[in-house]
């Protein structure tokens, strides 16, 4: 058997591949690349991609056809966002079976959650549950323009704004904007807007969230009531799915997406918004999505073998 998983975030592609035939310590490999979301870096950047990400497993002795290929994305919940990501990899991958899921399917998976709900914050933002009869729910998602409150993006957002409000009110630069400024090599607010709107890519000013971090580490206000903001954010996600999903009794939260991941102070203020009646078993994600994206591929041989 030859199986594929693949995490496409905002940031990076990951995929993680099984291959039966090869040694121990070679059956499972993994590569990276770029991001391969096409909504993110459009289709000719995300062919791109996902043929740099097959030749990293190929260059480890994991090329050819494999039997089936997991791909998990954000963006891919509507029927054109999966037909285009099916369409590109149905091209680097000719003869393999696809499974094409939303990126939140793979954290359930990699969590060995059957049912539950994933509240990602990464570069973008997406909560999403499912209950064991197969009802799913979701809230969020919008993208940048509409939404990704609770985001690496939504953060830095938060923080830009911040900056130009004590800009407006003629206030004089405090921590925050004094630092976001200097990160982001600007030397006024106004310059900061120009930057804002002359550079697209959501993942730079995600990774301008880092800054709000550190800052609220060392007790800053303004970046402490932006993280609250961000985690208030996400903990609506949270109750907006599991009314949706008519559940009354307690269902575990998984906790995916890097800036949920790797900072815990936006964790930590997650539980406390939470309330009683709301969810509050919450897991972190300590396995990679595209291992869970894996562990869906290699499922679905199993089931199309059961079948014959």
């Amino acid at each position: 058997m030859h199986a594929i998983g693949l995490d496409i975030g905002g940031s990076k592609t990951h995929a993680v591949s099984y291959l039966s035939t090869a040694s121990p310590r070679t059956q499972v490999v993994e590569a990276y690349a770029a991001s391969a979301n096409v909504a993110s870096v459009g289709e000719t950047e995300a062919d791109a991609q996902i043929a740099a990400v097959l030749a990293g497993l190929a260059a480890q002795g994991h090329g050819g056809t494999p039997d089936v290929v997991c791909a998990g994305a954000a963006g891919v919940d509507s029927a054109a966002g999966e037909e285009r990501l099916r369409t590109l990899l149905s091209g680097r991958i000719p003869g393999g079976e696809l499974k094409v899921v939303h990126d939140t399917h793979l954290i359930l998976a990699a969590a060995s959650v059957n049912e539950g709900i994933v509240v990602i914050s990464g570069t973008g933002s997406v909560a999403w549950g499912r209950t064991a009869d197969g009802t799913t729910a979701r809230a969020g998602g919008w993208g940048y323009l509409l939404g990704d409150e609770g985001s690496g993006y939504g953060i830095a957002r938060a923080a830009v704004r911040h900056v130009l409000r004590r800009a407006d009110d003629r206030l004089p630069a405090d921590a925050l904007s004094t630092t976001l400024l200097n990160r982001c090599g600007v030397a006024s607010a106004d310059a900061l807007l120009d930057d804002f709107y002359a550079r697209p890519e959501r993942g730079y000013w995600a990774r301008r969230a880092e800054t709000v971090f550190e800052l609220a580490d060392a007790g800053d206000e303004a970046s402490v009531q932006i993280i609250l903001d961000a985690a208030f954010s996400l903990a609506d996600f949270i109750r907006q799915v599991h009314r949706a999903l008519g559940r009354t009794a307690d269902l575990p939260v998984v906790l995916g997406g890097g800036v949920l991941v790797h900072q815990p102070v936006l964790g930590e203020a997650l539980r406390q918004h939470l309330h009683e009646d709301d969810p509050h078993t919450l897991i972190t994600l300590d396995r990679d999505p595209a291992h869970g994206a894996l562990d869906l591929a290699i499922a679905a041989v199993n089931d199309t073998q059961g079948d014959h």
